[in-house]
């Protein structure tokens, strides 16, 4: 029973529809997993529609065996983060297979010998198809759904990887926490901030989200500059960024927090869309627009994620400001509590972010799902 891997093609539609539908086949019989809308893959895959590929270079493939599709996988090279970080670490993602190492393997294998013949020493993954897009493979949390914009696995999917001859390179985190009561310490850490003079904080203005979402990456670029992999977005990403999420935002759920009128601290948090489309089969068009809307805007999901959280750097340190996370937290939940919200997921956290963890804990925030990166050399 040979295993075949294919490459998708721009014009091969039975090829391209196979790496959709090849993931209903594996997480068939799998209650938790949400799938995503067919469109938005096909977007992030097409090289004329996602700015990924103004700086980066991507293909997909598909497994068969004796004619039967059984995974799919990416491989891909980023060149803004080879800039960066000078590592000659290559990529891949979008890993779905059945439950059987020669898949997995022949797979992994194509995607290394993909970017082996590109120059790259080392690959990295999974990664979907940056880091500013879908991260890691699930190893802990297989019980519950995945948020919005965050991956899902099979249980096995990890153990496949590591048998394949990769080993764990970081570990991620994803947050849970119950909307309402807010801890002591940080509602006395926001009424201190709160009380400052030069503070001023609300809400992203959704009539502009062009101009508050430059804003709002004007900090993350900052905040975030340290963290491990990161790779600023480019000003096409940007505006791709601001279009797909003002469809969707809540305003109700977003601050920025200014300190004598300079942008200091941002929050984003986004409607779980995958609370609202899990029995959509990744079909949108044509007769599930309608209860997307209606789902979204009127009955309401349950459910949020907290995708940004930033502070500028030059304010970091400054004692005064020292409870400027909590202040947001507690803000965040406030507004999460009044639009009917039960629960928030603040995802991802780095596993040895001592800093950033301890301030989740101090909310009341829960470990429940771990994602894995994973390496090998080449």
């Amino acid at each position: 029973m040979a295993i075949e891997i294919l490459e998708l093609g721009e014009k091969d539609r039975k090829r391209r529809r196979d790496f959709l539908d090849v993931a209903r086949d594996i997480y068939a019989d799998d209650p938790a997993w949400v799938r995503p809308l067919d469109m938005d893959i096909e977007d992030r895959l097409d090289r004329k529609k996602n700015p990924f590929f103004d700086h980066g270079e991507a293909q997909g493939f598909v497994a068969y065996r004796d004619g039967r599709r059984v995974g799919r996988i990416t491989a891909q090279i980023d060149h803004a983060h080879l800039e960066r970080h000078k590592d000659a670490a290559g990529f891949f993602g979008f890993l779905d297979t059945v439950d059987d190492p020669e898949v997995a393997r022949a797979l992994l294998e194509k995607a290394a010998a993909w970017n082996r013949a590109r120059g790259m020493k080392r690959l990295r993954g999974p990664l979907s198809l940056n880091i500013n897009e879908e991260l890691g493979c699930l190893v802990e949390g297989f019980d519950t759904p995945p948020m919005i914009m965050m991956p899902h696995h099979r249980s096995y999917q990890g153990g496949l990887i590591e048998q394949a001859g990769l080993t764990k390179l970081k570990d991620f985190y994803a947050w849970t926490y119950d909307v309402g009561a807010v801890p002591a310490r940080a509602q006395k850490a926001h009424d201190e901030i709160l009380g400052l003079p030069e503070i001023s904080a609300r809400h992203l203005d959704p009539e502009r989200f062009g101009d508050e979402v430059r804003i709002l990456m004007d900090i993350f670029n900052d905040a975030w500059s340290e963290n491990w992999g990161f790779v600023p977005l480019s000003e096409r990403e940007l505006a791709k960024m601001a279009a797909d999420m003002k469809l969707i935002l809540f305003p109700e759920i977003t601050y920025l927090v200014s300190i004598d009128g300079e942008p200091a601290a941002v929050a984003l948090a986004l409607p779980n869309i995958n609370e609202v489309i899990s029995d959509f089969d990744g079909k949108l068009f044509p007769f599930n627009v309608a209860k997307l809307l209606y789902r979204l805007r009127v009955k309401g999901p349950k459910s949020a994620r907290l995708i940004i959280l930033g502070i500028k750097k030059k304010y970091r340190h400054v004692r005064k400001y020292a409870g400027l996370s909590a202040f947001l937290y507690v803000a965040m939940n406030r507004s999460a509590h009044l639009l009917g919200l039960e629960r928030g997921e603040l995802s991802w956290t780095v596993e040895d972010n001592a800093a950033i963890n301890a301030g989740i804990r101090l909310m009341g925030g829960r470990i429940y799902k771990k994602y894995r990166v994973y390496e090998r050399e080449l």
